[in-house]
């Protein structure tokens, strides 16, 4: 049952570290499509980036804390994101230019698509065998 609570815990946390990187992310697209003449996949592209950094960040030490190597972290992150960086920009991008999509629309799906991923992607690949062994979760299990 504790076990249990915990991992409600983990989500929760990566659900509220994931809402402000996309935050972080909406409002940078929206800025970058509002005020330049950028078409959508550079908009998307950048506020993407910005949103990443910040999540990996926060998740990395409050959620999963982990006290693994923080560059190959990284590198399993950047792995992710090769995957699926090119994927939504290229299919939004498409729904957007093409189809005639609303690019908001087409962003929120692609936020909602990323969120739900990266969080198993995080728990079974990044962080798996390196959760809750930073000093944080070590003085949470001393104290």
């Amino acid at each position: 049952m504790k076990n249990n609570k915990k991992e409600i815990w983990r989500a929760v946390k990566f659900t509220l570290f994931s809402a402000s990187a996309g935050i972080i992310e909406f409002v940078s697209f929206t800025l970058l499509n509002e005020f330049t003449f950028w078409s959508y996949w550079p908009c998307y592209l950048i506020a993407l980036v910005l949103s990443v950094l910040w999540n990996f960040t926060l998740n990395r030490k409050f959620t999963f804390r982990s006290a693994n190597n923080v560059p190959l972290a990284m590198l399993k992150v950047a792995l992710y994101y090769a995957v699926f960086t090119p994927l939504s920009t290229i299919l939004g991008n498409y729904l957007v230019e093409k189809l005639l999509w609303n690019e908001y629309l087409v962003t929120a799906i692609n936020m909602i698509l990323n969120f739900v991923t990266e969080y198993l992607y995080d728990t079974f690949v990044v962080f798996r065998g390196s959760i809750d062994t930073n000093d944080l979760a070590k003085k949470d299990n001393n104290g």
